[in-house]
Formats: structure tokens, C-alpha cells, sequence
């Protein structure tokens, strides 16, 4: 049987040991018996173990004798997939030299295809006596086996069938940041024992709402097996997110209701047969070793001096990029090779279509400095399937020098948080932010033409896993993390949120509205913005995550997405999905060029006009004032660079947004491009149905009539082009 967890190797010995091949790099099953290859530069020497079907016992060790550029290999004809295995690996124990190998820890092998067990923790996962006087210059001498997972064996056999990648252009993009587990754990459709897993988002109640959503992508938070840090464990916690990783090439099991690879796949390919891209957030960035103080679990075990950036001064320290202890050595070129093999293996092999790749910019450190030309990037952009995927940077670290927006090569897509901070701050009300938020709508050219790329570099968001929720956002002025355990320390304490008048759930009718308005308002903005739109998993449906705006921790309902909809959120819900098809349906809002207001006909008509509430075009001075947070947006949908399938100019309608945050209504006047010209409203988020329908849509406003523009509101309305 193929199914790589169906099958199980004897737990005999085995008495066969050929010298194998240093490639493939991990364990490989070729159909005859399983190739092992492990890197190591400063290793003297290398033991596989092998554990029987139970992965109770550790049944045999079987020295690697072989050694090619610096790999060490063999090849077991009697091996099988299913086969259980670890490796220890011995060498120098000098931490002062940065080499912390000690063979008493059974190490997960760094392409290991699945990971059998979870993470038991007890002390003899450190390489060092903890507590003892010199630290962690100390060596322990206890065998850390019984509480570490096993890798296993696979046969990667699977069919695809006629699967292939929707390839969904940039510009007609819609991203929606998922939760394997959180998106279906309370999902009263799905089958409960599918609930929380692959398979449970490959049902077809999961795949329906996307559709009806309008979504084109799904980013999918952490997939990579991760480990739940030691004190989150000791205080009943889980590492929830994932940043976490310990495997680069293992879905991680506890998403898995099956256990093996397949269902990842068959995940996949639901989805890829849907019309939907599967992107992955990926953590190539660090590991779950920590700094020096940190357990033995896989890397550290296996060439620390290799695997991690260490202090030159003191290699007994770690560079700290992250935040998390450690940051990967991507300077060596067996580390980024192993990157490399994973990036394309979760392409090759699992069919994903894209990466979203956590704190990037540590990344491209050469030195200390982040190398916008780095060999990471140089890597990438010659690789001819990488270079053909979804790529999209999270471009800061938290090292000096970390904070990249708008500096990541062509080729590259970036979280732009300045998009997400702009935005933010003008619905909550914030003056002097016409101008920021003009260069955000537009598409942040300021941030991206000049490096060669377009206006779909820009992955705009609102929310996203780290913060807030948008019902949050609308509901809490501060954060409230107690549930964290860290006496609501952690997380970002400037989330430029605004409650609306109460902190937290109220049943005050106007509160509840205004509310339920400014996500409208937000949501609106996010989808009708030059850029690629990114809707955080959940906001949709209204979910809250009561105040808590870092739930990394939080595996339970304060995470999960509730599909028990109020009446309220099922209108917000409806509203969303209109708004999306909107901007699906017109290509004026999903440019492939920057805006240049210019003139795009005879008439002097421009394909963008910035206007104040007097219909007329701003000027400088007018951008300036600090009391100003009404404007105008005409696009031109004549000014489109577009071709149609069949070689045709495309051609769009033209329109008009107007944009309120004062708290007050503001008359707007509809502007005199063309004398003739009339307006019909298609779009108020003021509007008494919440859906966002205008009350009588049938009426249109000839040119300079006025529109009564709500207060906190946003209003959508489409030039008519019979005359």
C-alpha cells in the first residue's frame, strides 16, 4: 500500500548496510529500500536509530560510515516506508566554539518527511545540566529519546490526477489568512472528527464559503510541525500560531485527522479544483531551539556551528534577529540549500501555489545588515520554479535595520503594514492623514515604482492573526491579554483601535451601529484599494477575540471562528461578500499600472482626480490641513491598461468614492468633468440597508448636484455612460 502510514517496517535489525548516496538529502524511499543522508560539517561521527513499530524501543544504531562533502550517508535495502528513525550525533561539546553536540539527545533529522509523537519535555532535552553553576557550558548526559518525536518513512506516491495550479493573475487576487484548525473546529457542518484538519478544510461547506466569498487564495498560517514552548506547556497553553518550527519539510500531525502526508494533498487538491491558490506562512527564519539556553532537538544537535548565526566574538551566544533566541544561518550553503529543497518540495510535491515568509528581512542578512540583493534572493529569483510562485515578504525583523517595507526586490510582494496603520488611523478619526491615506488607496507607489514593481506588491490589510480582529478593532481601545498569562505584557499596545464608545461587548443600539458601520467603512476601503486585499480569516463573520490582540497561545474559542451567525453578523457578512464581487466584477479597482493622473482622453478627463467636498480637484495647500478627513476619489475606467483574452483594450466604468471620517455629515458636490454627466449611487455604508444597497438606487445625481455624505461613512457612486 502507498499510504506512507499504512505501512510499517519490522522492528527486527537490520543486517543489510550499503554505503547509499549524500543525495537525496533526509530518508528516501526508492522502492527497493530507504537511501539516509544527513549534513554535518563539524560532526566525528553519526548514528542512525532505528525504533520498532510502536516507536517505544530503539531497537538498533547503525553507524554512518560514509562520508561525501561533508554528508554522511547509507543505504538500509531492508528498510521500508513507516520505518521509525532518529539520529544522535557526536562531535566536540565546546559551546565557547559554538559546537554543542552531544549524542545522548535523539535529534529529529532536518528532512524528516512526517514526524511521529509529540514533544514531551523534561530536562534531558537540554544538552546542559540545568542548574548547574557554568549553565549551559555544562553537559547532560541523560537520554532525551522517551519524550522526542520519531521520523518516519514515506512514500510520497499520491494521485494527482489533472490537478494543476489556478495561477490567479496578481491584480485579481483576494488573500484570506487562515487557521488550518481555528477556520473549522466549531464549524457545525463539518464532521466532528474532521474538525480542525486538513481534511476538514477540503469538505465542501468550507470550499462553498470561500467561493461565495470571492476569495482566490488562501493563506495559510504555520503548517510546518512546530513544538508548544515549555512554559506555555507548563501554564496549560498551547503555541497556537505556529512560528515555532521544527520541521521545514512535515505538515504538521496535530492538523492531520489521518496522520499522514496524503491528507495535506487531498487538501490541496479540493481546493486547486475549487479555483483557490494555497499559499503557506512559512518560519525559515529560526527554529524552536532557542538561544544558548534553549533544548537539543534537531539543528542544534546536529551542527549548531552550521545552523545558527552565532556571536563572533562569543559563538557560545546566538545572533537574535527574531526575537526567539536564534535567527538561521542562510550564509552557509548547506543551510540554504536546505531552504532551498524546501520551498521546493512543498511546490513539487504538495502543489502549493505561493509562501508568505515571516520576518523576511532576517532573511537577508548578509552580515548584520539586511542585503536587499542577499544570495536568499539571488537563490529565489533564478530558480525556475520558485521564481514562478506566489512570494510574499513580512519585510521587518526586529534587528536593527529590520524595517524594510518597500525595499524587497522585484518579484516580491509585501505586507504593507504602513497600509494597514494609514487606514486604520483615518476611520478612527485621525486629522492630517488625507494625503497618507491618498498614497495607500492608490497603491503606494511611493513605496514600490521606483524599485520596477506594480501596484500588486502591495498586500494591503487591515487585520491579520497578529492584533486585533476587525470586530475587535471597532470595540476595544486597549488590549486585553490576560488570558495570556503574561499579566497583558505582551502584545502591541498602539492599535490605533477606537471602541466607539464603550470598551468591549455593549447592548447600546447607536454603539452596536456605528460599530457594525465602521467595519463597513474599513472592509470597504480594503477591497475598493489599488493592491492585493487581504481579509483576515473569521472577520467576515464578525469574530472577536474579546480584547485579546496576541492570542499565539490561545487554542480554544477566544481563536476559533463561531459560524453561529447573529442576525448582525450575517448583514455584515452579506455586505462583505458584495463588496468583494464588486471588486472582482470591476477592474478599475485591481490596476496593473500605477496611477498618474493624468488626461486619458481628448476631454482632459484623468484616470485618478483626488476632489475636496466642493467637487473640486485638491490642491497642495489643501492636502495640508490638519482638520481635513473628508475627499474624493474618481477613478477613470476608460484609462485602463488591460487587455481583454482576445487582444481587446479592457474598458470599465468610471467612478466616484467619497469618504468621510469626521463624525459629522459633509454635502458633497458631484464634480463638472463632462456637463452631461450623471451619478448613480450603487454603494453606502451609511445606508439603512446594511448591505450596503443605497435606499433607492434608481435615482442618479446630475453633475454638481450635491449627496448628502453620512458622517463615518463611505459612499460608491458610478458615472453613467448613456449621457
Amino acid at each position: 500500500m502507498n499510504d506512507d502510514v499504512t505501512s510499517r517496517a519490522p522492528g527486527r535489525r537490520v543486517t543489510a548496510v550499503w554505503p547509499g548516496q549524500p543525495y537525496p538529502r533526509g530518508a528516501t524511499w526508492d522502492g527497493e529500500g530507504v537511501n539516509f543522508s544527513l549534513f554535518s560539517e563539524n560532526a566525528t561521527r553519526v548514528e542512525l536509530c532505528l525504533f520498532d513499530p510502536s516507536g517505544r524501543h530503539e531497537v538498533q544504531r547503525i553507524e554512518q560510515r560514509e562520508r561525501t562533502d561533508l554528508i554522511w550517508h547509507c543505504y538500509l535495502p531492508e528498510a521500508r516506508p513507516g520505518l521509525l528513525y532518529g539520529y544522535r550525533v557526536h562531535g566536540p561539546y565546546e559551546p565557547e566554539k559554538g559546537h554543542r553536540f552531544n549524542p545522548n539527545k535523539l535529534l529529529i533529522e532536518p528532512y524528516a518527511k512526517l514526524i511521529e509523537g509529540t514533544l514531551r519535555w523534561s530536562d534531558a532535552h537540554f544538552g546542559y545540566r540545568i542548574g548547574h553553576s557554568k549553565a549551559d557550558l555544562s553537559f547532560d548526559k541523560r537520554d532525551s529519546a522517551p519524550g522526542t518525536p520519531r521520523c518516519r518513512v514515506v512514500d510520497s506516491a499520491f494521485t494527482w490526477g489533472d490537478d494543476r495550479p489556478p495561477r490567479t493573475p496578481w491584480h485579481d487576487t483576494v488573500i484570506y489568512e487562515m487557521h488550518v484548525r481555528g477556520m473549522t473546529m466549531r464549524h457545525p457542518e463539518v464532521p466532528p472528527e474532521l474538525r480542525g484538519t486538513y481534511a476538514g478544510i477540503a469538505t465542501a461547506p468550507v470550499a462553498d464559503h470561500l467561493l461565495r466569498l470571492g476569495i482566490t487564495a488562501v493563506e495559510l498560517m504555520p503548517v510546518h510541525a512546530f513544538v508548544d514552548d515549555r512554559p506555555l506547556v507548563e501554564r496549560g497553553l498551547k503555541n497556537y500560531w505556529g512560528y515555532n518550527t521544527i520541521g521545514f519539510f512535515v505538515p504538521e500531525r496535530r492538523y492531520s485527522a489521518t496522520g499522514g502526508i496524503n491528507e495535506f494533498k487531498t487538501m490541496v487538491k479540493t481546493l486547486h479544483s475549487a479555483g483557490i491558490e494555497v499559499i503557506l506562512d512559512v518560519v525559515y527564519n529560526h527554529t524552536a531551539e532557542g538561544n544558548q539556553l534553549g533544548p537539543t532537538l534537531s539543528f542544534r544537535g546536529v551542527d549548531n556551528a552550521s545552523y545558527y548565526r552565532l556571536s563572533p566574538e562569543s559563538p557560545r551566544y546566538y545572533m537574535d534577529f527574531t526575537g526567539t533566541g536564534n535567527t538561521l544561518n542562510l550564509q552557509h550553503p548547506r543551510v540554504l540549500q536546505l531552504i532551498m529543497d524546501s520551498l521546493r518540495y512543498w511546490v513539487t510535491e504538495m502543489h502549493v501555489d505561493g509562501f508568505r515568509f515571516d520576518l523576511a528581512a532576517a532573511l537577508a542578512r548578509e552580515l548584520y545588515d539586511v542585503d536587499r540583493l542577499g544570495s536568499f534572493f539571488d537563490t529565489i529569483s533564478q530558480d525556475p520554479v520558485l521564481s514562478q510562485t506566489k512570494l510574499i515578504a513580512e519585510p521587518w525583523d526586529v534587528g536593527a535595520g529590520g524595517y524594510q517595507v518597500g525595499n524587497f526586490p522585484p518579484g516580491w510582494n509585501e505586507w504593507n503594514d504602513k497600509y494597514r496603520d494609514s487606514m486604520r488611523a483615518y476611520w478612527k478619526g485621525d486629522g492630517g492623514l488625507i494625503a497618507e491615506f491618498a498614497r495607500r488607496f492608490s497603491g503606494s507607489a511611493d513605496l514600490y515604482e521606483a524599485g520596477g514593481r506594480k501596484p500588486h506588491a502591495s498586500i494591503n490589510f487591515i487585520t491579520a492573526h497578529d492584533g486585533f480582529t476587525l470586530e475587535d478593532l471597532v470595540s476595544y481601545n486597549d488590549k486585553h491579554n490576560e488570558a495570556n498569562g503574561e499579566d497583558n505584557r505582551d502584545g502591541n499596545g498602539n492599535n490605533r483601535s477606537w471602541n466607539c464608545g464603550a470598551e468591549g461587548p455593549t447592548d447600546d443600539p447607536a454603539i452596536r451601529a456605528l460599530r457594525a458601520r465602521q467595519k463597513r467603512n474599513l472592509i470597504a476601503t480594503l477591497l475598493l484599494s489599488q493592491g492585493v486585499p487581504m481579509v483576515l480569516g473569521g472577520d467576515e463573520l464578525g469574530r472577536t477575540q474579546h480584547g485579546n490582540n496576541n492570542a499565539y497561545c490561545q487554542d480554544n474559542e477566544i481563536s476559533w471562528l463561531d459560524w453561529e451567525l447573529s442576525d448582525e453578523q450575517r448583514d455584515f457578512l452579506a455586505f462583505v461578500r458584495r463588496a468583494v464581487a464588486f471588486r472582482r466584477k470591476h477592474p478599475v479597482f485591481a490596476r496593473r499600472r500605477f496611477l498618474k493622473g493624468r488626461p486619458v482622453s481628448g476631454d482632459g478627463i484623468q484616470d485618478i482626480a483626488w476632489l475636496t467636498p466642493a467637487g473640486t480637484e485638491m490642491t497642495d495647500r489643501e492636502w495640508d490641513q490638519d482638520f481635513a478627513r473628508c475627499l474624493g476619489v474618481y477613478l477613470s475606467g476608460q484609462a485602463l491598461e488591460r487587455l481583454t483574452p482576445r487582444g481587446r483594450p479592457l474598458k470599465d466604468d468610471n467612478f466616484l468614492l467619497l469618504l468621510n471620517a469626521h463624525y459629522e455629515a459633509i454635502p458633497f458636490m458631484l464634480p463638472k468633468f463632462r456637463r452631461e454627466a450623471r451619478w448613480l449611487p450603487v454603494l453606502d455604508t451609511a445606508a439603512p440597508d446594511v448591505s450596503g444597497d443605497v435606499p433607492d438606487p434608481g435615482k442618479p445625481l446630475a453633475a454638481g448636484a450635491t449627496y448628502a455624505l453620512q458622517g463615518r461613512s463611505l459612499a460608491v457612486l458610478r458615472e453613467l455612460s448613456d449621457g
